[in-house]
């Protein structure tokens, strides 16, 4: 019943390959890695296959790299959902009742998911066989390469559905995932590059070291959720869709919130036991006190425990030991905003949808106003309270005698740029929640528009430099990389040496100027679409 007879694979693989998604999903990829690969081919009359040269390692080796990256950010969108939707729609507890062995609900799930993906993996290699004739690269690397890319994305798939099996919410388990994901993959890339120039050593690698790894961590992970199915923990979804924090603080191991302490209360605040203030917003208030955190705090302790572990050694190494790449650290806590900070947005309007209260929410007297900045402050106060519990270590050094107090418009522009990253994901996050009807529909679409806004043009800017060094066109793109917040960090200056002024070091104000200008109209007009979509889809008398 692993394979041949698994309902759950036939099931699972039906549903997912038969909507016009699945097709759609595959000619936008393929279409993707082509115009890659056409706009990268070399660009002379003649070209001799004799004397393979070094742009077209460089073509072939972005090709991997951006391929992977693409199914490093799909994988966890495949699998995230696989149990969490089955607690969502109710359908787990029938699921664990059938005959079927944990092995076999696992296998089924994790096979469907990643068959897709398979699918658009496996797709490109005619692409890349396009590629080989120029020279530079083997067809052994070729099939080291994605072989480790299978494998990698094997792993991937394995970790999402890990944390879908520990969370009730697809939200809460996709971002738990991409938290534990995009380090793994950060390393799987330093990996790759740093042996480019040890090709045999790459290859085995490639092929025998990083295959082997991922199939040991994934049986780990398949070990612990078998037993989570095997004696499920979390059964009765009609009797505990609301979480007692106080029994969970309890039993919580390691961290857990204390709503009544600081800092915790700044992000969540205790429960009410009065009654509430003349002219306080009732739904700032719900949101705050008991709709965040309604199912347990699970995530938000993953996540803060998760971040400050990856904080400590890049804190460490770029604000302490080598100042000059504190860009890096900045660049990582914006990368921690655009993971976190859409989760507490997306699923705001979503999730009365969801539970069937949004009809019962617009018969009371709560105006639309109130619905729109209730639904956002809540967000945008937590994901920013979170985020700025990784901007205090730059605060810390600024006070030290590092040389941070010399640069102080450059760490003014810095925490400019996080501020405003942390009101356009939030509001870019309500946004989506107001025209979708599913919480991980909007997440997802959230995510995406973040990266295509924050991470495409530097995409973009990386591919000209090194195709289309020295043109108007890549002068052009790397203008319009403004509109990234990392091109924005890395454009300030920053200098830690006495003698030399921190004005007088490259930098390109002009970027950090239209990161900010771009910003601040993107946030005006969000802001305008989302009260027109609260006025117009909801017309409550005012």
């Amino acid at each position: 019943m692993y394979f041949t007879d698994n309902p759950v694979l036939q099931h699972e693989l039906l549903a997912n390959l038969r909507k016009p998604r699945a097709f759609l999903l595959l000619m936008a990829y393929i279409a993707l890695l082509g115009l890659v690969v056409y706009l990268a081919w070399p660009q002379v009359e003649r070209l001799d296959l004799a004397q393979p040269t070094g742009a077209a390692k460089r073509l072939v080796d972005l090709f991997f790299l951006g391929q992977f990256v693409l199914a490093s950010l799909m994988a966890p969108s495949f699998t995230a959902g696989a149990i969490t939707g089955e607690k969502e729609r109710q359908s787990w507890e029938l699921l664990l009742a059938s005959p079927l062995q944990p092995g076999s609900i696992i296998l089924g799930k994790l096979l469907a998911a990643l068959t897709h993906l398979g699918i658009l993996i496996i797709c490109s290699l005619p692409i890349v066989m396009l590629c080989l004739p120029l020279g530079g690269v083997s067809a052994y690397e070729v099939l080291a390469a994605y072989v480790a890319m299978i494998a990698a994305v094997t792993l991937f798939g394995m970790i999402s559905m890990w944390a879908s099996s520990y969370f009730r919410r697809t939200s809460a388990s996709l971002v738990v995932s991409y938290l534990m994901i995009l380090p793994l993959a950060m390393v799987f890339v330093l990996v790759w590059n740093a042996l480019g120039q040890l090709g045999s050593l790459r290859l085995g690698v490639v092929s025998i070291v990083a295959p082997i790894a991922c199939a040991a961590i994934s049986a780990l992970l398949w070990a612990d959720i078998s037993r989570r199915l095997l004696y499920p923990t979390d059964l009765g979804s009609e009797g505990k869709e609301v979480v007692d924090l106080e029994s969970e603080a309890r039993e919580a191991v390691g961290l857990y919130i204390k709503r009544d302490e600081f800092p915790d209360r700044l992000f969540a605040p205790p429960k009410r036991t009065s009654f509430l203030e003349e002219g306080a917003n009732p739904i700032y208030d719900k949101e705050m006190r008991s709709e965040i955190f309604s199912q347990g705090t699970l995530m938000l302790r993953l996540v803060i425990q998760i971040s400050m572990f990856l904080a400590l050694p890049l804190m460490a190494v770029c604000l302490y030991i080598k100042p000059d790449l504190a860009p890096w650290y900045i660049a990582y806590v914006v990368v921690f905003n655009m993971l976190c900070g859409p989760v507490f947005s997306a699923g705001s309007v979503c999730s009365e949808r969801e539970r069937q209260t949004l009809d019962l929410l617009l018969t009371t007297l709560i105006t639309p106003s109130q619905m729109l900045w209730g639904k956002l402050l809540s967000g945008l106060r937590v994901s920013t309270v979170l985020t700025s519990f990784l901007l205090w270590p730059v605060l810390l050094a600024v006070l030290m005698p590092i040389g941070y107090f010399r640069n102080l418009p450059t760490i003014g522009g810095y925490l400019l740029i996080v501020g405003l990253t942390c009101l356009t994901t939030a509001l870019i996050a309500l946004t989506c929640s107001t025209l979708f009807q599913k919480s991980s529909s909007a997440l997802l679409t959230t995510y995406v528009v973040i990266i295509a806004l924050f991470a495409a043009p530097l995409a973009a800017r990386f591919f000209a430099e090194n195709f289309f060094s020295g043109t108007a066109g890549a002068e052009v793109v790397s203008q319009f990389s403004a509109v990234s917040p990392f091109a924005a960090i890395f454009a300030l200056p920053l200098s830690f040496e006495s003698n030399q002024p921190a004005a007088a070091v490259s930098s390109d104000w002009r970027l950090f100027f239209g990161f900010v200008g771009w910003s601040v109209l993107l946030i005006g007009s969000l802001l305008l679409l989302i009260v027109w979509l609260f006025r117009s889809r909801w017309r409550v008398a005012e």
